[in-house]
């Protein structure tokens, strides 16, 4: 009798430890909002235009850029990987700055905005390196929930949505850009997402980064 009740216990603590999840691991994704303020994330003017509604970062106002200013590789990342999961109201228009730097005002001057636009009249649409190689087709509707993926590593930009690769890009050695663009290159930096009308209405949510090698 003591025999069967020794073999039950074990297997009931059998079945609980498998029972349980097993802890996940580290995949090395690093998640950059809070879900709950604007903290590691400073904007300049129309600050307003940003504000955290229900676990996500609403997007809405004058023009004005949030710019990540956190304590993860000091806010200055070369190579990585990034993905947000972001969703679109009709005619709205917005952005994600890579290799970026904050500035108090108007469109960041520094870095390469990636395009999140589904049926603004801007025919730029998601995806697009905005002004670099731009994307005409659009993958994603409005009030539907998607993610975009960016990496970057070395002068190469690999921009996702929903897994589909829409820009694969290759920055030319010794790239001379025009007049007002000089920054507009690969470098280092920040990352900043765009209010960019009153009519605009974004959200972003499950902001991660993950650091890759230099």
């Amino acid at each position: 009798m003591r025999k069967i009740i020794c073999l039950y216990a074990a297997s009931l603590c059998l079945l609980l430890l498998v029972s349980f999840k097993q802890p996940q691991k580290d995949t090395g994704w690093i998640s950059l909002f809070d879900g709950k303020s604007l903290h590691n994330w400073t904007v300049g003017e129309n600050a307003n235009t940003f504000s955290v509604d229900s676990g996500m970062i609403k997007v809405n106002g004058n023009v004005a850029h949030l710019f990540y200013v956190g304590e993860i590789m000091n806010h200055n990342f070369k190579n990585f990987e990034f993905k947000a999961d972001v969703m679109t109201n009709p005619g709205s228009n917005s952005g994600i700055y890579f290799h970026t730097d904050y500035q108090k005002s108007s469109w960041p001057k520094k870095g390469y905005e990636v395009q999140v636009n589904n049926s603004h009249t801007d025919w730029r649409r998601t995806g697009s390196l905005y002004g670099i190689s731009d994307v005409k087709d659009v993958y994603v509707k409005d009030f539907e929930w998607y993610t975009e993926y960016i990496k970057v590593e070395g002068k190469h930009v690999i921009i996702k949505v929903n897994d589909k690769t829409v820009v694969d890009y290759t920055e030319p050695e010794n790239i001379k850009r025009n007049a007002g663009d000089e920054a507009r290159i690969i470098s280092s930096g920040t990352f900043a997402l765009q209010g960019h009308d009153p009519k605009s209405l974004v959200h972003f949510k499950n902001i991660f980064v993950r650091p890759l090698a230099e």
